[in-house]
């Protein structure tokens, strides 16, 4: 096995662990690094896949208890398991209608590191202003959420289509606006990456079954491991940093990399893939 592959391989496992449930978008570090790293083919697009995967498994095992809560109370019938469960199917139809409509013509023309980096600095700056607006919270935990509520957040999922617009900022910063406390927004939107997530990886490897080799498990392996073990430690850290901060860091850290990006792009200090 190259060591070479397989340290580009840990590289991208954590960055898409650390990136995927904050507000910094995993897609568009993904399609920069990937550039910077030359990984961005078929193989790499494969390789993408089976590491989101093993992001979504970390939420899992973080939320095991409230997942096996809400699956005993669906065997029982409980209402509030009922309500959770179908405010996370409302959620998450409006970015799968989208995707299946849209998908196509944006990944054609928006998935390149320029348009990325133009989506993070804007979504920065949607941030900022967000802060800056007086909250109110009507809705302190994801168990108080109504389903217009649910279809707000996933109103909000939806701009995520968009490379580099984060679906976990657009989620978390949406539920703000709608007035989900941050704890509850944030939540929410790791919620709602498990089905959404598991949805887009079952829908990318039947589309891309034919370049699954045996010969990359190696390079699975290790990108899994690094991609579950950094967003166990990104979705801990997350919900212990904004119990005392709101997301002005995020929106900073979105606006200077994507300057950046700009940049070196138009600088030719970077060649960066354009299209």
């Amino acid at each position: 096995m190259d060591i070479l592959l397989l340290v580009k391989a840990a590289i991208l496992g954590v960055v898409e662990g650390l990136t995927e449930f904050l507000p910094i978008s995993s897609t568009g570090h993904l399609i920069l690094v990937g550039d910077l790293l030359d990984f961005n083919d078929e193989r790499g697009k494969v390789f993408e896949i089976v590491i989101q995967f093993a992001a979504i498994l970390a939420v899992c095992w973080e939320y095991r208890a409230k997942l096996t809560s809400v699956t005993t109370g669906l065997m029982r019938k409980e209402e509030a398991a009922q309500r959770f469960t179908f405010n996370l199917f409302i959620a998450f139809l409006p970015l799968a209608i989208l995707g299946l409509l849209f998908g196509k013509t944006i990944k054609a023309h928006l998935f390149a590191p320029v348009p990325v980096a133009l989506a993070f600095i804007i979504g920065g700056l949607v941030i900022l202003w967000a802060e800056k607006r007086q909250h109110s919270e009507h809705i302190v935990s994801v168990d108080d959420m109504h389903w217009k509520d649910a279809l707000k957040m996933g109103l909000a999922q939806a701009l995520a289509l968009i490379p580099g617009t984060s679906r976990s900022g657009a989620t978390i910063i949406g539920g703000l606006f709608f007035g989900l406390s941050r704890k509850a927004a944030t939540e929410f939107s790791f919620f709602l990456a498990i089905p959404t997530l598991t949805a887009a990886t079952i829908y990318e490897v039947v589309k891309y079954r034919h370049d699954f080799h045996a010969e990359d498990i190696g390079i699975f392996l290790v990108g899994s491991v690094a991609s579950f073990i950094s967003a166990f430690i990104a979705v801990r850290g997350l919900l212990r940093y904004i119990s005392r901060h709101d997301f002005t860091v995020f929106a900073w850290y979105r606006i200077v990399f994507g300057v950046v990006v700009l940049f070196t792009a138009y600088s030719g200090m970077v060649n960066w893939s354009v299209g």
